[in-house]
């Protein structure tokens, strides 16, 4: 089994603390978001966990814990999102500088293989243009050189909830966006894309796109898998036989995994979230929060 933390919110981040609880417990409760009457159980021992994929935008507060997930052998690597956006787009994040600090502390500890950086998603908008994006993009790709060898890069979706929040920063910061997915764009995201490719070889990292049905091979960005069979098989030393996740979309390569995590529990209220509705959904969600529940949210 290999265990995803999470997809639905930020472990690392903000539930470092009741995951570890889990760990020590040796298992958890995962409580199906569209039918909280269905509770199933799975067993953390690390004999019954092959792999395990944090996912994060600040692994700072969970590193401590790292030594003790070593000592009992657990295998893992973490899908570290950096972007650089505008406070308006994700208003709750450590400045950026951080956050780079804390990825190559990261890696120091881990190795690069084991972290992976993600600029997810990109945004492309009357403030922060293609251009705007080239421009962060070396940069922190300079600043990361060495200490990752991986991008995963992705486009906004047009989720309802994510275009309700879009359409309100329209109205009150006058902020407008442009979906260069569409046919229409096709020559714009293909010499985007062959940027970012060049960037990335500059600095030694390839890129790889998460979820999208844009075939960008011909500007040498590779469809990829963020929960990663064959990468975790690397770290292990051993085979994982595993199939495609049949419970994410089709445009989704990633390996079948179990996620702990819940929706509506991520404080950051990063703008184009699709896992959260509100803030005030966070805050009332995190009412029913106890660390010493099996599930991360008891019901």
């Amino acid at each position: 089994m290999i265990i995803s933390a999470s997809r639905r919110t930020d472990i690392p981040a903000f539930f470092g603390d009741w995951f570890m609880r889990r760990i020590t417990e040796g298992y958890f409760h995962r409580v199906n978001p569209f039918n909280y009457k269905q509770v199933t159980a799975f067993s953390l021992l690390p004999e019954d966990v092959d792999g395990m994929v944090f996912w994060t935008k600040n692994p700072k507060p969970f590193m401590r814990h790292l030594p003790l997930l070593d000592d009992k052998g657990y295998m893992y690597y973490f899908q570290y999102t950096l972007n650089d956006y505008p406070e308006i787009f994700e208003p709750n994040l450590p400045p950026a500088a951080n956050r780079v600090d804390y990825f190559r502390e990261l890696s120091e500890r881990l190795g690069a293989n084991r972290v992976i950086w993600r600029y997810d998603p990109i945004i492309i908008s009357n403030i922060t243009p293609v251009e705007y994006h080239l421009e962060r993009l070396e940069r922190l790709a300079g600043q990361l050189e060495g200490y990752t060898h991986r991008l995963v890069i992705s486009f906004m979706d047009y989720y309802g909830k994510t275009v309700a929040r879009f359409n309100k920063l329209q109205q009150n910061h006058a902020v407008l966006c442009t979906d260069i997915t569409l046919p229409d764009y096709r020559e714009q995201l293909d010499e985007f894309a062959a940027n970012i490719s060049r960037i990335g070889a500059a600095h030694g990292i390839s890129v790889e796109t998460c979820s999208e049905a844009a075939d960008l091979e011909h500007c040498g960005i590779r469809h990829g898998s963020c929960i990663d069979a064959r990468l975790l098989s690397s770290i292990i030393g051993r085979d994982l036989a595993y199939a495609k996740d049949k419970n994410q979309r089709d445009t989704c390569l990633c390996t079948a995994a179990v996620d702990v995590g819940a929706y509506n529990t991520c404080k950051f209220n990063c703008q184009y979230c699709y896992a959260v509705q509100s803030e005030n959904a966070v805050a009332k969600t995190l009412q029913n929060h106890i660390i010493d529940s099996p599930s991360l949210i008891y019901q």
